[in-house]
């Protein structure tokens, strides 16, 4: 449960955010290992599909179809397939950089464990094309103190867009 009523110490606030920005910076410089390293052994990677409907619609974020819905297993599959030749999608490889924005850090329930709400902008290049994607997306993790540092333990991640400008969707957001 969020406790948005109990403060969270500035020491804390910047350290999730120093966080933040260090596991943006492995995946721009694809140190995919290093970003794993950065997760819990109970990550989840949640990335709802946005539809398009009509005003006062019940929901705008499918229920049950997702972009990404992967676990620590999957995501070290797909980080092993990134490594490889085998990995089509990303030949040439994409080039990224991830604006993190907008940072607010919540107190939770559990101790050491706190829900951050921040606004993701990527821009993706590849290869010699002169036409780059730029994806939105808000997202809602959850990070916690394990031993040496931080951990995301939960991305929760939606898209502003709901058709994605991108002919394959294998980048981590």
């Amino acid at each position: 449960m969020m406790g948005d009523q109990l403060a969270v110490d500035h020491t804390t606030v910047a350290e999730i955010q120093a966080f933040l920005y260090r596991e943006a910076l492995a995946l721009d410089e694809r140190r995919f290992r290093d970003w794993l390293a950065m997760l819990t052994d109970d990550i989840t990677y949640e990335v709802p599909v946005r539809v398009t409907r009509e005003a006062q619609a019940d929901w705008e974020l499918a229920p049950t179809s997702r972009i990404f819905d992967d676990d620590r297993q999957t995501l070290e599959v797909r980080v092993r397939r990134l490594e490889t030749d085998f990995s089509w999608a990303e030949q040439p490889p994409s080039r990224t950089r991830h604006y993190v924005t907008n940072v607010l850090v919540d107190a939770t329930d559990l101790p050491d464990e706190y829900l951050v709400h921040s606004n993701c902008f990527i821009y993706r290049s590849r290869g010699d094309s002169p036409t780059p994607s730029f994806y939105s997306l808000s997202r809602k993790d959850t990070v916690r103190k394990e031993g040496d540092g931080w951990r995301l333990a939960r991305r929760w991640a939606a898209f502003d867009q709901s058709l994605i400008n991108a002919h394959n969707l294998s980048i981590f957001v």
